[in-house]
């Protein structure tokens, strides 16, 4: 052991145990490894076993010689390849545990989030129950181990600080009676287009809509209840279900639905919030991925026209 070398052989068995200690490891390319809580000898285990360290006993006698640098902790560390022993006891000393990303996209239901959360790698613990809309779609950092429950109470106190942020900033005049219609029509909105600078000129035609008291008739809402809260259909809708009556089917029920659809993003609730100044009270799709905005109804129907010849058996458009 280097230990007993150092004792017995002064300053040239120093050097020697120190080229030891200095000398390239075996790892042939980078690598993270999962570093369990134990002993030196359950810790050198695991590195042998991955690849890391030549030998136990060296690393050992290493870890002991250096013990007041600090104590050997459990994560998961990333090794770059041929790290020495030198470098592997500073990792686990001093470097930063891996840190891994799980990426909430916008537009995501409760039931896709969940989805998303169980199949996250290097979590632990069950998702809990997500209501619609609460949390903030961003990407997450963790580290291996860390609770999904946990992540799930970021998400949701990052929404309430931010909608709670862009509501206080909301511009004057908009028709919403608080921060829980906002995050809906965001919802709705974000569902809608996927055109960023969309947004706003989609929110002001469902704005406009509820200032003269008319139905929202969005398509996406009706999807979302033919769906069972999916969000997405395997078919177009049908006339069946935009004829069902349910609180979500905003072509039978006035206002907003009563509850969110999806997790909007930051631009959609700033969208609604600060909405295009139109007098627009329709749109339907163009056919290249945006939209065609109309003031009268007939405009629309020429609008929906056009769409149809481009794509033949299309629904009706939202809103109608």
């Amino acid at each position: 052991m280097i230990v007993a070398v150092l004792a017995a052989g002064g300053f040239g068995a120093w050097r020697w145990g120190a080229g030891i200690v200095d000398s390239p490891g075996p790892l042939p390319e980078a690598r993270a490894v999962v570093v369990p809580r134990g002993s030196g000898a359950q810790i050198a285990a695991v590195l042998v076993s991955d690849g890391v360290i030549p030998g136990s006993r060296v690393f050992r006698a290493a870890a002991l010689m250096t013990r007041g640098e600090g104590p050997l902790r459990a994560a998961e560390f990333a090794f770059p390849a041929h790290a020495s022993l030198r470098q592997v006891l500073a990792i686990l000393r001093f470097g930063r545990p891996v840190e891994h990303h799980l990426t909430i996209a916008e537009g995501l239901t409760a039931q896709q989030i969940t989805a998303v959360l169980a199949h996250a790698d290097g979590m632990t613990g069950e998702v809990p129950a997500i209501a619609e809309g609460s949390l903030l779609p961003q990407t997450y950092d963790y580290q291996r181990g860390d609770e999904r429950a946990r992540i799930v109470d970021r998400a949701k106190a990052a929404m309430e600080k931010e909608l709670a942020a862009a509501w206080t900033d909301r511009a004057p005049g908009v028709p919403l009676a608080s921060p829980r219609e906002a995050l809906i029509l965001a919802s709705i909105v974000e569902r809608e287009t996927a055109k960023p600078e969309e947004r706003p000129h989609v929110a002001s035609v469902y704005l406009n809509r509820l200032r003269l008291g008319m139905r929202l008739q969005a398509d996406p809402t009706v999807i979302y209840a033919a769906s069972g809260g999916a969000g997405v259909l395997d078919h177009r809708l049908t006339r069946a279900e935009l004829d069902r009556d349910t609180p979500f089917n905003t072509y039978r029920s006035a206002g907003l639905p009563p509850a969110p659809i999806c997790s909007p993003g930051l631009d959609s609730l700033k969208a609604v919030l600060h909405p295009a100044t139109t007098e627009d009270l329709y749109f339907v799709a163009d056919g290249s991925g945006g939209h065609v905005f109309s003031r009268s109804y007939e405009a629309h129907d020429t609008a929906v026209a056009r769409w149809r010849a481009l794509v033949p058996a299309a629904p009706h458009g939202s809103p109608d």
